[in-house]
């Protein structure tokens, strides 16, 4: 067992202290209890417009991602360029955790007060993200970034998979607690950005960077300061993009973010479709769903580890590829089965290769891109992460809308994996990189 340095156990916390609300609130009690408690059974009103909940959880959950969309590129460059991705680190994650933990507070009828909540934890989890990323090469030793980037996600699974467990004891036995199911899911809500905010501060407190080389340019130093940055930003974003799209790139990390958008599509919309998936072909019942995410929480811990072990001696770009292979494996076996245990089998293919391919998809853009500019490139590896959850899903309802069958739609993701392969075996590894694992 490696020991990890205080620097990389600091960071990984990070991953420990986000995935709470993640799991928790993000992905299984904030829907529910929006649907159930906090939306009027007739839905509520939109500029003219009368939406069910389901709509409304779509429309906030897409504004966030605008936003994060349309920001994280020019936050990474000004954190960059001022040598202060701590600090932007901390202001996100306390932002959004002090916005999630009020969405305990919310309760029948506060929708625009839940919504608006929501989409700033989104703006501040995602934010947060550009930056805690963008710290991997830099606590990272040198040939281990694999290993740090393994041990972050394991340790985030870990941990998101104690709160939910916690959380979902909490709910299932409210009543023996002396209180109702809308009361424990608002502690499950308070009690996740507790848990974010909480463990998070080794990496606010502990985590260092390197001070910036850059001077402000002539043309901007009459500027107020943080006018005088945000130009900066967005000048050395634009610069960034231009990189990234060169033709020095079309076999660096430019083809690797196209391949990500691509084989993350297909990651993404299986884990979103998951759920439904098993409650539409198999009838399952909700604790089945439920005792099958934890167990994808689990397995992905191991999986995570054991990728990163593996691209040591394989290297990163070939354990990847057998992830995304093992994932189209995943895909065709999910179209033929039929019983609950074959669905909990897939559950832990899932926590298998899920962990793997997120840790090797991030160490690898790590090492190639410029240890100096990692805020910035990360802020588009935030994009392309945000963008790569959207055609999945619209591939998935269209097949299912078309023949009726979510198994046809679940095996319609498999061409995702089968081109973003294709494109990320054109995809260069630093050769230094593969020297030192």
């Amino acid at each position: 067992m490696r020991k990890a340095s205080s620097q990389v156990r600091a960071w990984a916390m990070y991953d420990w202290a986000n995935s709470a609300y993640v799991l928790t609130t993000v992905t299984a009690v904030l829907p529910a209890y929006f649907a159930t408690a906090v939306v009027p059974e007739a839905g509520a009103v939109l500029l003219g417009v009368r939406l069910a909940a389901p709509t409304l959880w779509g429309l906030m959950v897409g504004s966030a991602a605008l936003l994060i969309f349309l920001l994280a590129p020019v936050l990474g460059a000004a954190a960059d360029f001022t040598g202060s991705k701590r600090a932007f680190l901390a202001s996100f994650c306390l932002a959004g955790s002090a916005c999630a933990f009020l969405l305990g507070f919310s309760g029948p009828g506060d929708v625009w007060r839940t919504a608006s909540l929501f989409m700033l934890a989104q703006v501040g989890f995602a934010g947060a993200n550009v930056f805690y990323d963008a710290f991997l090469p830099v606590v990272s030793p040198p040939g281990k970034t694999d290993w740090v980037s393994g041990l972050g996600f394991a340790w985030g699974y870990i941990g998101g998979g104690l709160h939910f467990l916690a959380s979902l004891l909490l709910i299932q036995f409210a009543g023996a607690l002396g209180l109702d199911q809308g009361q424990a899911a608002r502690i499950a809500l308070a009690t996740a950005a507790l848990w974010w905010a909480g463990f998070a501060m080794p990496a606010l407190i502990k985590l260092r960077e390197d001070k910036p080389v850059y001077e402000l340019p002539r043309e901007y130093r009459g500027l107020p300061k943080p006018l005088a940055v945000l130009r900066v930003g967005l000048s050395l974003a634009a610069g960034t993009l231009r990189t990234l799209a060169s033709r020095t790139e079309r076999r660096g990390a430019g083809l690797f973010l196209l391949a990500f958008l691509l084989y993350n599509d297909g990651i993404q919309t299986v884990i979103a479709m998951a759920t439904m998936y098993g409650k539409d072909e198999l009838n399952l019942p909700m604790s089945a769903l439920m005792l099958t995410l934890l167990l994808i929480q689990a397995v992905a811990f191991g999986g995570a580890l054991l990728f990163s072990r593996l691209a040591e001696r394989i290297t990163t770009r070939r354990a990847l590829l057998l992830s995304l292979l093992m994932w189209s494996s995943v895909v065709c076996y999910a179209y033929f089965i039929d019983s609950s245990l074959e669905y909990f089998i897939l559950g832990a293919l899932v926590g298998l290769v899920l962990g793997g391919s997120q840790a090797l998809s991030r160490s690898l853009f790590a090492v190639m891109i410029p240890k100096e500019q990692s805020a910035r490139y990360f802020g588009y590896f935030s994009v392309v992460n945000k963008l790569s959850a959207i055609g999945g899903p619209f591939l998935f309802a269209a097949i299912r809308h078309m023949t009726g069958s979510s198994r046809d739609a679940i095996l319609g993701v498999l061409v995702l994996f089968v081109v973003g392969m294709a494109l990320l075996w054109r995809v260069r590894q630093p050769e230094q990189e593969i020297v030192q694992a």
